[in-house]
């Protein structure tokens, strides 16, 4: 009986058909052992990085690590194949293989440091915007907007630069390109003129910041009202109060007027209360309580215009109204305050055996006035 070659009946059965022998199958393997053993050590060792940098007043150590994490992992394996490639490219034998692997080999660099220190800025900007408006981070956090705004203006850099050096790498003229898109650029400005308006109304809104995100704002101008829940570049969405989203384009607020009731100081209570003409002597005296009322309730901005003043006779009643503003500006609370002080006027109209006015008509009938007179 012959001796059992395994390396002959690999390359029989066509499994070593691309080398002579099976040293590049082992190479290989070590190498994907290698890579997972290196994968295990290096999130251990960021781990442990991670829990020393809670340890510490700096925030950006922490934001590093996790930009660098998923980075750091996947780039172990990508060297892995990598290098796998490289071994089986010297143990080949075939020229399409070999053409292959060559044809390959300028974007094995534009992969590996271009693609993974753009994914690594990327992140590091993502993760610096929630460090940037966490108030349990910072002691005076910037504007979500505007962290928004410059997020993506730096994550649009990056790629930029990104793709430039990648097409640098693969050979294609970056210096063609741009004098190309120098003039291309007229063209498209004219065909995507409504697109540039946009761009342009979003840097507007960024740069004056008559609004943002948060903020309740209409436009007296537009059936525009609601909440803004995102300021694109092309659109900003708003969620109106029956939870319908609006998109306006950007371009939109360059010609409209915009309200911000959000970025009130204080909300006003403007009331005309009616008393009856049989009340008229209980006028001055229901005015002045009313008055000492408003001006000791603790929800009243004392501050702001307090006026309460007899004003008017109406065809029913005699008129006298309520115009002050209250410190909340949240909606909710204050409608519960204006509730509060008009509940309070009632109190004060029935303590003076006073009432509120409602439409009355008197009808005088003489025959039978006169008639009741003679009885």
């Amino acid at each position: 009986m012959e001796d059992f070659n395994m390396e002959d009946w690999l390359m029989a059965q066509g499994w070593l058909s691309w080398s002579e022998g099976y040293t590049w199958i082992w190479l290989v393997l070590l190498v994907l052992f290698f890579a997972a053993i290196a994968n295990i050590v290096f999130a251990r060792m960021l781990d442990l990085a991670e829990r020393q940098a809670e340890k510490t007043v700096n925030l950006w150590d922490d934001t590093f690590i996790y930009a660098l994490r998923k980075p750091v992992r996947v780039s172990v394996w990508v060297t892995a194949v990598l290098l796998s490639v490289d071994i089986i490219e010297k143990s080949s034998s075939s020229k399409t293989v070999s053409s292959a692997l060559d044809y390959i080999q300028p974007e094995r660099y534009a992969l590996f440091v271009v693609i993974f220190m753009c994914w690594f800025a990327l992140r590091f900007i993502k993760q610096a915007e929630h460090v940037l408006i966490d108030p349990s981070r910072l002691k005076k956090p910037m504007d979500l907007t505007t962290v928004h705004a410059l997020g993506k203006a730096m994550k649009a850099v990056v790629i930029v630069i990104g793709l430039l050096v990648v097409l640098q790498t693969l050979g294609i003229s970056v210096s063609g390109l741009l004098a190309f898109g120098g003039v291309g650029g007229i063209a498209v400005g004219f065909a995507a003129k409504d697109l540039l308006a946009n761009f342009f109304g979003g840097l507007m809104i960024y740069l004056d910041r008559p609004f943002k995100v948060g903020d309740w704002i209409r436009s007296p101008d537009k059936n525009i009202e609601g909440t803004v829940e995102d300021i694109g570049w092309r659109l900003t969405r708003i969620r109106t109060f029956d939870k319908r989203p609006l998109y306006v384009p950007n371009s939109t607020f360059a010609n409209i007027s915009v309200e911000n009731p959000s970025r009130m100081l204080n909300r006003r209570i403007y009331e005309t209360i009616g008393l009856r003409y049989d009340d008229a002597r209980l006028v001055p005296v229901v005015v002045e309580d009313v008055r000492k009322m408003l001006a000791s309730h603790p929800d009243i901005d004392t501050k702001q215009t307090l006026i309460v003043n007899f004003n008017s006779f109406n065809a029913y009643s005699m008129d006298f109204f309520v115009y002050t503003f209250t410190k909340t500006t949240d909606w909710i609370e204050y409608h519960k305050v204006k509730e509060s002080v008009l509940l309070e006027i009632m109190a004060i109209v029935h303590k003076h055996g006073a009432d509120m006015a409602f439409p009355t008509q008197t009808l005088h009938v003489d025959g039978v006035l006169a008639s009741a007179e003679g009885n």
